[in-house]
């Protein structure tokens, strides 16, 4: 069975075109490079621009639980911690991992 991990993020608005930037160029690629996805998905929510910042929605297709698991013990705290390093203060963040049941198509 696959799983999607969400990471649902709001970033500050002075910081969000640098952020949309670096994910795009460097942290999603860096991601996608471990192996254990085989798709991604980057949104903006709608509706949700405050003075608190801008949210978005990051969504990676895990092959299956292994992967995921595989993925949590060996890459998940550098590339989280690489995240921090560079937006400290300037975001929150939550995670959630679905699995998922059924999928479909036009």
């Amino acid at each position: 069975m696959k799983l999607l991990y969400n990471v649902t993020i709001k970033v500050e608005a002075p910081y969000h075109e640098d952020w949309l930037k670096w994910m795009k160029q460097t942290h999603i690629p860096d991601v996608m490079a471990t192996g254990h996805f085989e798709s991604y998905r980057l949104t903006r929510l709608l509706g949700d621009e405050d003075e608190y910042g801008i949210g978005y929605a990051v969504q990676y297709l895990a092959h299956n639980h292994d992967a995921f698991n595989d993925y949590e013990q060996h890459h998940a705290k550098r590339l989280q911690k690489d995240h921090q390093d560079r937006y400290a203060g300037k975001y929150v963040a939550f995670r959630t991992i679905m699995e998922v049941l059924d999928e479909g198509g036009v």
